[in-house]
């Protein structure tokens, strides 16, 4: 059997090539940020998550970890921190599966399939089983304001903006080139 830090340089490849967006935080392979898709034909379909990922020394032996940079509302996440509790993650993690399957199963299935008798979010959770139109919305309004061409969705990484500049910071000759056409 191949190393762990092979086996993290390898499944990390493997993502990379599954058309996720990856970015690598520091200089290291264990910790990185990835965008994730709402799936198909769920209530968070449009969405765009960026998943913060650590990988443990012992991995794939032991799990990764897991959680959800901007904010999304679920009964199995937590809204404020992010973490995510997700059995297979969290209890029954096997060095069968890799960050693939992660991206591709887990967690679209976690989006898809709440359970709101383990929760994170409680609120979430109760107003799921008790008013399940009200908690539909609920996940829309936040996807919407949360989770939208990501450029919105997550705060910029590097602490600039694109809207940081404002119509009056042009130099005022940029404004004389303007006028008259040459003729």
């Amino acid at each position: 059997m191949s190393s762990p830090s092979k086996r993290r340089e390898m499944d990390l490849m493997k993502l990379m090539m599954s058309d996720y967006k990856v970015e690598m935080v520091n200089d290291g392979m264990q910790e990185f940020l990835v965008d994730f898709h709402g799936p198909k034909d769920s209530l968070y379909q449009g969405g765009v998550w960026t998943i913060r990922v650590e990988l443990p020394d012992a991995y794939p032996y032991k799990s990764p970890s897991l959680g959800f940079v901007n904010k999304i509302y679920h009964p199995n996440v937590d809204e404020m921190s992010g973490s995510i509790c997700l059995d297979v993650i969290n209890q029954t993690w096997s060095p069968m599966f890799d960050l693939v399957n992660v991206f591709e199963v887990f967690l679209p299935q976690l989006l898809l399939y709440p359970n709101p008798s383990d929760p994170l979010n409680g609120e979430a959770a109760a107003l799921m089983m008790r008013d399940k139109a009200a908690y539909e919305q609920k996940v829309k309004e936040h996807c919407e304001r949360h989770a939208k061409h990501n450029s919105a969705a997550a705060p910029p990484r590097d602490g600039s903006s694109d809207d940081e500049i404002s119509d009056g910071e042009y130099d005022s000759s940029d404004e004389a080139v303007v006028g008259k056409p040459d003729l």
